[in-house]
């Protein structure tokens, strides 16, 4: 079945430039910003492993549920007509609309009173996440020329970082404030569980984000058909050109989940592998690890951006690939160390340097998918690659750690052997498929051009 185009494109001399360079570096600010919220309310959770365990009585699978698969599913599945969306629709007044959703049930979070209670809102919260990032990668594609494209999605993703770290630290003061507490009086509320303060906290200030978006406009969408903005692309428009490069994306996609799945498994079990393994407390632990990854993740991630567009600037078609491709590889040395050494320095440092490398992939994955795709498919695109790596690493990745001890070791005192296996085989299979995929991406580029030539007859 063909997957060539139909209709008259807009050529690049008939669309208006670029904005302004100080407006479209704005527009990333505000939109990491709001990724900065989403990312504290997701990763929130893996500060209270402990006292959700004694109030609520669960295992570290039931938690894991709650840190990763329950959210993933929904927020994956519900990615893919969002991201449709974001191909034709107002993608700022997606946005707008997630951030209000994923607020109110984080704050809701800080309501329940039973387990059911919060994986309701768990989903709810993956809901209005998964309006997020298919939209901000196209508002940002169609905001940047594409020689600065990996540099600009690096600094929007830098929100993955700071909000995780800013979730640890809040959680961590937060935590510290409540130590000793079992139940806290608020007025109209009434009485909660310390822990769920943490939730309120970090919830509500979510929901004032929505008019920072007033302040952002839609971008002109570039190298689309003259009169075809506001409609969508046929479904099997796009299934045929993804199918015809489904070699590219099964490495891309595949390389790049093993990376996150490794990453939010580690990050998810961190804090408490602090207090089983080195005895720090549950406050300590969250500002440590939360310094660390905002620190280390962030400076890692605008590193992998920028040194992607440094390998394109050189001539290298895969520059992006590469730069997955070096971060994988790079990660190993700290990565297999932090989980065995004794000393808690030792660790801290360690564990500082694979943050690094392991951040460092996750701004050129998604300018990756922006490059290869025709721009009205770039939205459903980013939706399967954000379905693929959110459900196999933060639906898959936490849970694999915690079934590791649970079941494999039956200790809770081996979590550092759980995080060793499990992110050291994940690095090494996503290396060999981001190897596999760099031929792959160079022809997924040249049937872009080729499609594009054909589009222009």
């Amino acid at each position: 079945m063909s997957s060539e185009p139909t209709g008259k494109p807009i050529t690049r001399e008939q669309e208006p430039p670029y904005p302004a360079e100080s407006y479209a570096w704005y527009v990333v600010g505000v939109l990491m910003v709001i990724y900065v919220f989403s990312f504290v309310d997701r990763q929130i959770l893996s500060l209270l492993v402990g006292p959700m365990r004694r109030d609520l009585d669960l295992s570290d699978t039931q938690v894991s549920l709650l840190m990763g698969t329950t959210f993933a599913l929904f927020y994956t599945v519900c990615g893919i007509p969002i991201g449709r969306l974001a191909d034709s629709r107002s993608r700022r007044g997606l946005i707008a609309i997630g951030v209000l959703v994923w607020s109110v049930m984080t704050a809701g979070c800080g309501l329940a009173r039973h387990y059911w209670q919060l994986l309701l809102l768990r989903i709810g919260v993956g809901v209005g996440e998964a309006t997020l990032s298919p939209s901000a990668y196209s508002l940002i594609s169609d905001s940047f020329p594409p020689q600065r494209l990996a540099t600009a999605i690096s600094v929007y993703s830098m929100g993955i970082y700071i909000g995780s770290g800013l979730a640890y630290l809040l959680g961590g003061i937060v935590v510290g404030a409540v130590a000793g507490e079992s139940e806290i009086s608020l007025p109209i509320v009434g009485s909660i569980r310390a822990w769920q303060i943490v939730f309120l906290v970090v919830g509500l200030p979510g929901i004032v984000l929505t008019l920072a978006l007033l302040t952002v406009r839609e971008p002109v969408r570039r190298g689309v058909i003259a009169g075809a903005a506001t409609s969508s692309v046929p479904v099997r428009e796009v299934a045929d050109y993804m199918r015809a490069n489904w070699k590219t994306f099964a490495c891309h996609n595949v390389g790049f989940a093993l990376l996150s799945f490794s990453s939010y498994g580690s990050g998810a079990w961190i804090p408490e592998f602090l207090q089983r393994t080195h005895s720090v407390s549950a406050r300590d632990a969250g500002i440590w690890f939360g310094t660390i990854v905002m620190l280390s993740g962030t400076a890692g991630i605008v590193f992998g951006g920028r040194f992607a567009d440094w390998l394109a600037s050189r001539g290298r078609t895969d520059a992006k690939m590469a730069s997955g491709l070096t971060a994988a590889i790079a990660w190993l040395p700290a990565g297999i160390l932090f989980p065995l050494v004794d000393d808690l320095r030792s660790a801290l440092l360690l564990l500082t340097l694979a943050s690094f490398t392991s951040s460092m992939p996750f701004g050129c994955a998604a300018a990756a998918i922006q490059e290869m795709m025709p721009n009205r498919m770039r939205g459903q695109a980013s939706a399967v690659y954000l379905f693929v790596i959110n459900l196999i690493g933060l639906g898959l990745g936490p849970t694999a750690v915690a079934l590791c001890t649970d079941y494999l070791f039956a200790d809770d005192s081996a979590l550092r052997y759980s995080l060793l296996i499990v992110a050291t085989l994940a690095h090494l299979m996503a290396a060999v498929l981001l190897w596999l995929g760099l031929a792959q991406f160079r022809a997924s580029l040249t049937r872009l051009e080729r499609w594009l030539s054909l589009e222009a007859r």
